[in-house]
């Protein structure tokens, strides 16, 4: 046997073995997507509370990486390294998640105003990139994309609030799609595991 027929052989072999384990926990799966259900949920009917939740975990991880980060930077100090990035970086971090903490609402406009820039420079770069190529380079796509991101840039800008809504209410339709797509795998790979024995 050639090293290319083991090899591909040992690749389905593995590939095999983690499908059956994969199934074997098929449980496990259907609860990450009931979990991940009712998060979309959550998102798509209490859009308020949903917002109030993922400021209170970005905190809570700004804290505990700023708080790593300046452990790291003694530590690099402690051994003549370079420290003092680190310890700006978590600064920064605990600044960034004490804000978050005591005023949540700056926090979720800052972040709105952060999206909104982020979809300006992206519409304009692809506006320059459609002008720029020809036509059998999809043009009118990147123009049209262009036009649409710039555009959902500036009402993010004008209206933070509504655009906060939106996104958390995307975020849960999302949440939705994905969360029933798991819930699907988890009992087909229930009804897997049921017939291999059989199969066997």
């Amino acid at each position: 046997m050639s090293h290319a027929a083991s090899g591909f052989g040992e690749f389905a072999e593995r590939r095999s073995a983690q499908a059956a384990l994969l199934a074997r926990n098929w449980w496990a799966v259907l609860l990450r997507g009931i979990a991940t259900l009712l998060f979309g949920a959550a998102a798509v009917f209490l859009p308020g509370v949903t917002l109030a939740s993922l400021v209170l975990v970005f905190a809570i991880y700004m804290l505990a990486d700023g708080v790593l980060t300046i452990i790291a930077a003694v530590r690099a100090a402690a051994r003549h390294e370079r420290w003092g990035l680190l310890i700006l970086e978590g600064l920064a971090d605990l600044v960034a998640g004490a804000v978050a903490l005591v005023l949540p609402a700056a926090a979720l406009i800052t972040f709105v105003v952060l999206a909104a820039g982020w979809a300006i420079v992206t519409g304009v770069l692809m506006l320059v990139a459609g002008v720029r190529l020809g036509r059998e380079h999809g043009r009118a796509w990147l123009i049209v994309g262009g036009i649409g991101s710039v555009a959902w840039g500036v009402l993010l800008a004008l209206f933070p609030a509504a655009g906060l809504v939106v996104m958390t209410w995307w975020l849960g339709v999302y949440a939705l799609l994905f969360g029933a797509s798991l819930v699907a795998l988890a009992f087909t790979l229930r009804r897997r595991r049921d017939v291999a024995p059989a199969a066997a």
